[in-house]
C-alpha cells in the first residue's frame, strides 16, 4: 500500500518545496486547499514541473498527488489523514487555526493500531507545529495519535507567472527537531534533523526574513521596484548590513555561532536575494505588514531580545519605521496597517496594539518613538 501525504496549503511553497521531497520520499501526495483555482487545476493537470534556478539547478517532474477542496468536502479531507502517514502544512502561520479541526476530525477516525501520524507545519513562523498542535489540542484531539515536530524551512519562492509550474532557488534549508521522534525518525528527503531547532530557527528568521522584508520597506520607501535594484543603491545595502549586523550579533551571543559562519551566512543570504534569475519586487516581498510587525516576527523579536540584553537596536527599528510606510492599495494589510496609524491611536497604543511590546518592555520607549515620527511624518 502506498504511502501517503497529506498536505495543506497548494501554493508555490507547497508544490515547490515540500511536495517534491515528500514524492522523492515516496509518498502519495494529497493536496488540500480552499483555493478552486489551485485544485482545479491539480486535479486536471497529471503533473508540474519545478524549475530549479542557479548553479546545479534541476527541473523536476512532479507526479503522483490528488488534490481535494478542503472547504467544500472538509469530510474527504479527514477521511485521507486518518489513513495518511504524514501531514504538513504551508498555509501561513495565521491559518492553522482553520486547519486543526480537519486535523482533529482525522485524528479521531484513525484505526487503533495505526502507527502515530506525523505533523510538520512548514511555516515561516516560530513554533509552527506548536501552534498547530495547541489548536488541535483545544478542540479535543487525540494529542497521542501523532507526533508533532517543529522545524525551520528556507528557501526563497519569488512571485510566479501563473499555472501549476514553481520556478525557485537551488539552495534550500529544512530543518527538523527530531526530539519528538524518540529515535525512530522517519525516512525524509530534504531534511536535516536537528537536536535544538531553536537556533536553525531564529538564525533563518534573523537574518533571511529580516534581511528581505527590511530591504523590501527601504526600497519601497524610496520608490524602487525591486529587491535587486534596491540593494544596488549603496545607502540601501548599508541600511540592510547595519540591521544584520545587529540580528548576527544577537545570534553569535545567543547560539554559539562563529562570528565567521555567521558573516558568511549574510553573505550568502545577500546573493541569494539579489539573484537575478529570482526578480522580485519590493511590493510581493513586503506584503502583510501587521504580520511581519508582530511579536515574534521579524523585526520586533530580535530588537525585543536586543533591549532585553541591553543592546541597542537602531537599524532594526529604522526598517520599522521603513515598514510603517508600506501602502499599496492592493494588499489588504497594508491598508489596515495605514487605517490604523490614521485612527487616532497614540504612538505607545500602536507600539503595544500592532507590535504587542507593552510600556513593561524596555523596547517600548524606543518602538514608540518610531510610532510617534511616523504619525508626525
Amino acid at each position: 500500500m502506498t504511502a501517503t501525504a497529506v498536505h495543506f496549503g497548494a501554493g508555490n511553497i507547497g508544490r515547490g518545496f515540500v511536495a517534491p521531497f515528500l514524492r522523492e520520499s515516496g509518498y502519495e501526495v494529497v493536496f488540500a486547499d480552499v483555493s478552486d483555482e489551485l485544485i482545479t487545476a491539480l486535479q486536471t493537470e497529471p503533473s508540474y514541473r519545478v524549475h530549479e534556478v542557479g548553479e546545479g539547478g534541476r527541473e523536476l517532474v512532479i507526479d503522483g498527488y490528488r488534490a481535494i477542496n478542503s472547504r467544500e468536502n472538509p469530510d474527504d479531507v479527514a477521511a485521507e489523514i486518518a489513513r495518511a502517514d504524514i501531514v504538513t502544512t504551508a498555509v501561513g502561520a495565521r491559518i492553522l487555526q482553520f486547519v486543526a479541526p480537519l486535523i482533529a476530525q482525522g485524528l479521531a477516525q484513525r484505526p487503533a493500531d495505526a502507527r502515530p501520524l506525523i505533523v510538520i507545519a512548514c511555516e515561516n513562523a516560530i513554533g509552527g507545529t506548536d501552534i498547530l498542535a495547541a489548536a488541535v489540542r483545544e478542540l479535543g484531539g487525540d494529542m497521542d495519535r501523532a507526533v508533532w515536530a517543529n522545524c525551520a524551512i528556507d528557501r526563497i519562492v519569488p512571485e510566479q507567472r501563473g499555472g501549476l509550474d514553481v520556478t525557485l532557488e537551488t539552495f534550500w534549508e529544512w530543518a527538523v527537531d527530531r526530539t519528538p521522534f524518540a529515535g525512530d525518525v522517519p525516512e525524509l528527503a530534504g531534511v536535516h534533523w536537528v537536536d535544538d531547532l531553536e537556533p536553525y530557527i531564529e538564525r533563518k528568521l534573523f537574518t533571511v526574513n529580516t534581511g528581505h522584508a527590511a530591504t523590501a520597506y527601504l526600497g519601497y520607501r524610496r520608490g524602487i521596484a525591486t529587491i535587486a535594484e534596491a540593494l544596488a543603491v549603496p545607502e540601501v545595502m548599508a541600511e540592510v548590513r547595519a540591521v544584520l549586523a545587529e540580528t548576527s550579533g544577537l545570534l553569535v551571543a545567543k547560539h554559539g555561532f562563529t562570528a565567521e559562519e555567521q558573516t558568511q551566512y549574510v553573505e550568502t543570504t545577500l546573493a541569494r536575494i539579489t539573484n537575478p534569475e529570482l526578480p522580485d519586487t519590493c511590493a510581493r516581498v513586503g506584503r502583510a505588514p501587521l504580520r511581519k510587525l508582530g511579536r515574534h516576527e521579524r523585526f520586533v523579536e530580535p530588537a525585543a531580545q536586543l533591549a532585553e540584553r541591553g543592546e541597542p537596536a537602531w537599524n532594526l527599528l529604522t526598517a520599522i519605521g521603513a515598514a510603517l510606510h508600506f501602502d499599496p492599495d492592493d494588499d489588504p494589510e497594508a491598508v489596515e496597517l495605514q487605517a490604523r496609524l490614521a485612527s487616532g491611536a497614540t504612538p505607545a497604543q500602536l507600539a503595544a496594539e500592532l507590535c504587542g511590546v507593552d510600556a513593561s518592555h524596555p523596547l517600548h520607549g524606543p518602538l514608540t518613538e518610531v510610532f510617534r515620527l511616523r504619525l508626525s511624518s
